[in-house]
């Protein structure tokens, strides 16, 4: 059975809500991004030489990493699902368009806020910074349910899970209004739900 290897709530939960969204047969492993451990005790770095999650291996012992990658698998395995539109398409481009700026932008824009010993001036930078950018999202998201329109996509989950992220480091998107109205639909989805749940994020 695929493996997902994940930490609560860090970048994982974006896969894990997509694999949730397909209905797809998968087990969870818990990897500590602090420790490099899993639950047994097994070294992770000896699964994953990179140390981070997410890592997705497959049945027959291949893994796949980085997070925009690993969510265009899983999506490309549940055409149906149209989490991710097929090759070729515009509609694709578009959805990679996002998961690259979450991915650059937006991911990476948090590190020095969850980073030990990060300076204060670093961190306030920073702050300002996503702060832009995710009053850019709030803009694009205006009349629309989902980041392509009608349609979930994986795209959706990504943001959902980093911009979730604020509220752990001071960045407030409580005056965004149409992206904390959109936090919530995505909240709402049953398959976030249960991952939520899975994570111990939820009660």
């Amino acid at each position: 059975m695929t493996k997902l290897y994940y930490s609560p709530g860090a970048c994982s939960l974006s896969p894990h809500i997509v694999l949730r969204e397909t209905g797809q047969p998968f087990q969870l492993v818990m990897a500590s991004t602090k420790t490099k451990k899993l639950a047994d005790g097994t070294d992770y770095l000896t699964i994953n030489p990179k140390g981070q999650v997410p890592l997705l291996e497959l049945d027959d012992g291949q893994r796949l990493s980085e997070g925009p990658v690993i969510v265009q698998y899983i999506a490309d395995q549940a055409p149906a699902s149209g989490l991710v539109p097929p090759a070729g398409t515009m509609a694709r481009y578009r959805v990679l368009e996002w998961l690259n700026y979450i991915s650059t932008e937006l991911h990476k824009g948090f590190t020095p806020l969850f980073t030990p010993g990060t300076h204060e001036d670093t961190k306030t930078a920073s702050r300002a910074k996503l702060g832009e950018k995710l009053a850019w999202v709030d803009s694009q998201l205006a009349g629309k349910t989902w980041l392509m329109g009608d349609s979930f996509t994986a795209a959706d989950a990504y943001l959902f899970t980093v911009a979730g992220w604020g509220k752990y480091v001071g960045v407030d998107i409580a005056p965004l209004a149409h992206l904390s109205a959109y936090m919530g639909r995505v909240a709402a989805r049953p398959a976030v739900q249960e991952a939520l749940k899975a994570e111990g994020l939820l009660k």
